[in-house]
């Protein structure tokens, strides 16, 4: 098996403008989410995709391999479509999206949508986790309910399934056990990638802005793996980089910064 790591990182976002970019410990956002890749395991063959030379030049400046996209893509998926097509890449089994604006994922998060492809199991896998009371009614959390096998079966930004008859505190917390929070990492078969992004946008795609039911209306399936918990820090928001910046100081010196700072492994 052979993974392909690709990183989507579009400067123009529109609630954090020039995100990727944007100081993370002192370094671009986008460059701790590849080094956080190279920790966990998952950088022997990673790229950043983007639409910018800036990014593509910040990239080359920390050693980051860093592949330039067209700009016109609709959404990270349609970017990473576009490298995963490029003919040095075509020798990988898996392909790994992972968002450039979580530099704290996890290796379990990572591991769980890869094994869900990797096995067999499925043509598309990515991750949810147990979805706290906090979360439950947010609409930038995305739920996620799945079958018995461990297939999905629809996202929402909806509290789902919605609790009808909890009357106690005991029965909230049973039911709430079934609403999972998705976590927007995932993992492809080369084949379902092309397929998902040759797909026209699908109604129900449209009503959520949530690109995964493009596929899932369409009959892709999506193994969902358990995780323990959702990664923090995810950043969309200039209160998120104030959280993570917060955090990278309480966290250093990091196993990132002192393994990386220095040498980062260019992937061909």
């Amino acid at each position: 098996m052979s993974v392909l790591t690709i990183i989507p990182a579009r400067l123009g976002a529109t609630r954090l403008p020039r995100k990727p970019l944007r100081l993370l410990g002192g370094v671009p956002v986008v460059v701790r989410v590849y080094q956080r890749v190279q920790q966990l395991g998952f950088g022997e063959h990673c790229v950043v995709a983007t639409d910018h030379e800036e990014i593509l030049e910040a990239c080359a400046h920390h050693g980051v391999h860093a592949v330039l996209t067209e700009s016109n893509h609709p959404s990270g998926t349609d970017r990473v479509a576009e490298v995963a097509r490029l003919a040095q890449f075509r020798e990988h089994s898996v392909i790994l999206n992972v968002q450039g604006d979580e530099p704290f994922v996890t290796g379990e998060a990572l591991a769980g949508a890869v094994l869900q492809v990797a096995s067999g199991k499925a043509m598309i896998g990515t991750v949810a986790a147990p979805a706290s009371s906090a979360v439950l009614m947010r609409p930038d959390v995305v739920k996620v309910v799945k079958d018995d096998r461990g297939f999905a079966l629809y996202f929402s930004r909806a509290p789902i399934p919605f609790l009808r008859d909890a009357e106690s505190d005991a029965d909230r917390t049973r039911q709430r056990a079934l609403v999972r929070q998705h976590i927007g990492v995932y993992a492809y078969s080369p084949s379902a990638l092309q397929q998902w992004v040759a797909l026209s946008p699908h109604p129900l795609e449209l009503v959520e802005k949530l690109e995964q039911l493009r596929a899932l209306a369409n009959g892709l399936t999506i193994a969902v793996a358990d995780v323990a918990a959702a990664p923090e820090g995810g950043i969309d928001t200039e209160e998120d980089l104030m959280r993570a910046n917060a955090r990278w100081q309480l966290d250093l010196p990091t196993a990132i910064d002192t393994a990386l700072s220095n040498q980062i492994p260019s992937t061909a």
